[in-house]
């Protein structure tokens, strides 16, 4: 008998070490999801410091590979079919699995069955980790037609990190993102003593759970404040809108897959939020099934398959200026990189 459900984890190798606030990383790890006969893909992955286990992962899996009830054929039904118990990124995986058969069966490519219209193509921003001053401009001046640069903080020497960059990259729209490593104050204190360097928005200030403190901070500064690690669920969207924070960082991986991607970008529109598509450190399957929602962002950042020297996976592309391109196909519209034969 086929397996309804199979999954195999990826080791995805980086281009260069990569360094946020909570560590430094070679590799990451990334799950690959199949239906049946490979009918539709989806990928589970998140970063260690999020807390969730390959093991949880697996078991969520599992359980759903032993279901005997049909397949959703209608995407509005895939958040009940799914369910809400499991770790983010797993029903995240199965979310995108489920999308991607109906897509194929229908023809039709992701945004479409979804009701939206065709991306057009925009920039994503770059993300440089971080490094010493002089090898942060370094990299920044390799990517001179990258029009947006995100800049990893959180630690000593985050305003010679900033003004080396910017230093390389006079032009360039800066974002920064603190991961979560600082108190209130400290942000206050950073983001005032960068903002000769002229940064279009701050991500993450302060810790997870630090929702008030995060309002703080946009209450003290004029550039909007993004709330990534603390933005997981609609209810979080209310408390982050309650506060003053003027945006949000969605990540189906964090969140649980579309549907709920969905759902929390479009409570944060009722609320006058602004909204973010970001990724984790994940393949081109991830990340193309996010660029089919971009439409309803104001800020991309998913550059994630730039970072990675090994992505198995083909699907959106990028141009000399790091503007993204959705792939032609069907469903996600992701296939293997050694099967593409259209470019």
């Amino acid at each position: 008998m086929k397996q309804r459900l199979t999954w195999e984890t990826l080791t995805l190798e980086l281009s260069q070490p990569f360094q946020i606030a909570h560590g430094r990383s070679d590799t990451r790890a990334a799950t690959w999801v199949r239906l049946e006969d490979d009918r539709g893909w989806g990928e589970g992955t998140i970063p260690p410091y999020y807390g969730i286990g390959q093991d949880e992962m697996n078991t969520f899996w599992a359980t759903a590979a032993r279901r005997t009830e049909p397949f959703p054929d209608d995407p509005t039904a895939i958040i009940a079919w799914i369910g809400d118990g499991g770790p983010a990124p797993a029903r995240a995986a199965l979310d995108l699995a489920l999308h991607d058969r109906i897509g194929r069966q229908q023809g039709q490519p992701l945004y479409n069955l979804l009701g939206l219209s065709r991306p057009e193509a925009r920039p994503t921003a770059f993300t440089i980790g971080m490094d010493t001053p002089e090898e942060m401009a370094r990299q920044a001046s390799e990517i001179a037609a990258y029009p947006v640069i995100k800049i990893k903080l959180g630690s000593e020497d985050d305003e010679a990190r900033v003004a080396a960059i910017r230093s390389a990259r006079p032009d360039a729209t800066l974002y920064i993102d603190a991961n979560a490593a600082w108190t209130a104050e400290e942000a206050i204190t950073h983001v005032r003593r960068l903002a000769p360097y002229d940064l279009a928005l701050i991500e993450q200030p302060t810790a997870k759970d630090d929702i008030e403190g995060m309002g703080r901070v946009q209450a003290a500064i004029d550039v909007p404040v993004v709330a990534d690690e603390s933005l997981q669920t609609v209810a979080d969207v209310e408390r982050l809108a309650a506060v003053g924070v003027q945006g949000i960082n969605v990540k189906l991986m964090k969140v649980g897959g579309i549907g709920s991607g969905l759902a929390i970008m479009r409570r944060a529109r009722e609320l006058g939020l602004r909204v973010m598509l970001g990724c984790m450190v994940e393949t081109s399957l991830g990340v193309t099934a996010m660029a089919h929602l971009s439409t309803l962002a104001d800020w991309l950042d998913l550059d994630a398959p730039l970072l990675i020297a090994n992505d198995p996976f083909s699907g959106l592309h990028y141009d000399e200026q790091a503007h993204i391109h959705l792939p032609l196909r069907p469903g996600i519209g992701v296939k293997l990189q050694a099967h593409d034969n259209n470019g």
